[in-house]
């Protein structure tokens, strides 16, 4: 299979975040609400006067009006190794849904994701806020089968091309594959193996933190990159591929605890949106990489993932 070269896809190491996520939850009673903020500490590490600069980019409104804020106060928690805040707002009139505005990615990183949970006289709802999605009402209606299903599917989607290091692990694993066969065979174990990273990390104790999850994904790359360069001819790169995805598998096992949301339709979702960045790559290099040929594009590529991967490792690890 042809292959095209990567120098494109080399950009600055900072929108290379995996897992960038926050969570909120605000609770509304009457004419007021009240905010709960956590923000993991390494997401803010260079914002000055987090408190404020949080604040200033999420805004609650409610009949065509801002609710006030009436008191807030912030705090590290060291056991959580988060930025705690709460807050209360005041509206001009009971709340019967709430319109809500967040960028907390112009603060954070470009691909952060707040998850925002709210409650109104036991009714729920929540919302995702990234760059492409920053407003959102919450109505506090129960939502529909479809719905729901469309949500988390969308939902599971979205995280699988989130951060680059997902994209260009992608992009490795169509790298590795000789041939349409082995590539339809590592893609089908990389499935398996995210999948049994999802499923089976729940039935333990262990809960890894996000940190850890972008650097162990991060050296997968680096992994892979090894076996294109140091063992070309080698067999049973589905099996590589299978390990290699229990890995991934972790980000999904955080985002579902965090959100509640169904194992079933958040991996349905990714396993669509994976399949479908396979086959887009796989298509352009074998269009693209009759050109460039000569210039060894397997090679040079799987080196350039290979300082890509160790210097992201080694970035989470010490950051």
């Amino acid at each position: 299979m042809k292959r095209l070269p990567w120098i494109f896809c080399l950009p600055a190491l900072a929108f290379a975040h995996m897992m960038s996520m926050s969570t909120g939850d605000v609770t509304v009673s009457g004419d007021r609400a009240h905010y709960e903020l956590r923000m993991p500490l390494y997401e803010i590490a260079h914002v000055k006067d987090p408190e404020r600069s949080l604040f200033e980019h999420i805004r609650f409104a409610s009949g065509g009006s801002d609710g006030r804020l009436t008191n807030r106060s912030c705090r590290e928690d060291a056991a959580e190794a988060s930025f705690h805040c709460t807050a209360d707002y005041q509206f001009a009139g009971p709340v019967d849904k709430l319109d809500v505005e967040c960028t907390f990615y112009s603060v954070t990183v470009p691909n952060h994701v707040h998850l925002l949970r709210a409650e109104n006289a036991g009714k729920r709802d929540q919302a995702f806020f990234d760059y492409s999605f920053a407003k959102a009402t919450l109505r506090f209606v129960p939502p529909s089968p479809a719905e729901v299903a469309f949500t988390q599917a969308g939902a599971g989607a979205k995280s699988a091309i989130s951060g680059l290091v997902q994209i260009l692990f992608l992009a490795s694993l169509v790298l590795a594959a000789r041939s349409r066969r082995e590539l339809l065979s590592l893609g089908g174990m990389f499935l398996a193996g995210q999948i049994a990273g999802t499923v089976l990390v729940p039935l333990t104790s262990w809960q890894p933190a996000p940190r850890f999850v972008e650097a162990a994904t991060a050296l997968t790359i680096a992994y892979l990159a090894v076996e294109i360069l140091m063992l070309p001819q080698a067999g049973s790169r589905w099996l590589v591929a299978g390990v290699l995805g229990i890995f991934h598998g972790l980000y999904f096992e955080l985002l579902i605890r965090n959100t509640g949301y169904s194992a079933v339709w958040v991996l349905a979702g990714a396993a669509l949106m994976e399949v479908a960045l396979m086959a887009l790559f796989a298509l352009a290099f074998a269009r693209i990489g009759r050109v460039a040929a000569a210039l060894r594009p397997v090679q040079v590529s799987a080196s350039l993932l290979l300082v890509f991967g160790m210097v992201w490792f080694c970035i989470r690890l010490a950051g």
